[in-house]
């Protein structure tokens, strides 16, 4: 329940509506919901942290990511579930028609306020693309988040050239996002272009000695250029959360934000790829 919800809850009390009874019946799901043998729900996490609990659906089965899914949509508009299979969304879908499947991120979700004004600010590349479903992943969660991420694909450093025309609203972006696999240097190129804050996410993608993402992970963290930050391998998800968090700051406190990320001279959406979903 969030904060206008629970607003609406105490008018409908106070106006008669609603009896007190059945009031105390939906607030019993507050602060957290168990559901035995399955999960303990944190129904208080937007009133604290701005953004719903997550459902990471690996590991999990259909029938219990349904459950989890259709509480945790019952106390908030939004819900996300990350690394999720057709099997889970089917399974969840049941008990959410209005449930969404975005089958190149892996996720399923729900928009039931979506922001009118999603800000703009973050910029997401990745090198190739084989790593679309981690900037998908990552693209969606900025969306539900309420940020308008523009993103760049297949600018690895193979050819390196790529990259050029994207410097201007790279230099002007408040936060990016660099998503690599196989050895990984594109991040501490892109820190190298821009003072904005970069998280880098190493990919699975690579040969044999890349070692699930290991290799691009190491090199990332031994990387060269400042201002540079890194999350676990192939977690589109924390990487965008973090921006958003950080895109949020900026744009709450800059009164005249000189941001905007999109110079005349740019086209920005020559550089984007086909939308899914809300990605």
């Amino acid at each position: 329940m969030n904060e206008s919800q629970l607003e609406a809850l105490l008018s409908e009390v106070a106006g008669g509506t609603l009896p007190v009874e059945d009031a105390v019946n939906r607030l019993r799901s507050l602060p957290f919901e168990t559901l035995e043998g399955v999960a303990t729900l944190d129904h208080h996490r937007p009133l604290r942290t701005g953004f719903p609990e997550v459902i990471y659906c690996e590991g999990k089965t259909a029938d219990q990511v349904a459950l989890i899914a259709e509480r945790l949509a019952a106390q908030s508009p939004r819900l996300l579930g990350t690394r999720a299979t057709e099997d889970h969304f089917i399974a969840a879908s049941q008990q959410l028609p209005d449930l969404e499947w975005h089958e190149q991120a892996r996720c399923l979700w729900l928009d039931r306020e979506p922001a009118s004004d999603l800000a703009p600010g973050v910029m997401v590349l990745c090198a190739g693309t084989s790593d679309l479903p981690i900037l998908e992943e990552a693209t969606l969660t900025l969306r539900l988040m309420g940020h308008d991420p523009l993103k760049v694909t297949d600018v690895g450093v193979a050819g390196l050239h790529r990259i050029f025309p994207h410097i201007p609203v790279l230099q002007q972006a408040n936060v990016v996002i660099v998503i690599a696999g196989m050895e990984g240097a594109l991040a501490s190129v892109v820190a190298g272009l821009t003072q904005a804050p970069v998280i880098a996410v190493p990919t699975s993608v690579g040969y044999g000695v890349n070692f699930g993402g290991v290799a691009a992970l190491l090199a990332m963290l031994n990387g060269c250029a400042s201002g540079m930050a890194v999350v676990n391998i192939d977690n589109g998800y924390g990487a965008a959360h973090m921006a958003a968090l950080i895109n949020e700051k900026i744009e709450n406190t800059s009164p005249s934000s000189t941001n905007g990320y999109t110079p005349a001279s740019y086209d920005a959406r020559s550089a984007v790829g086909p939308k899914t979903g809300p990605g």
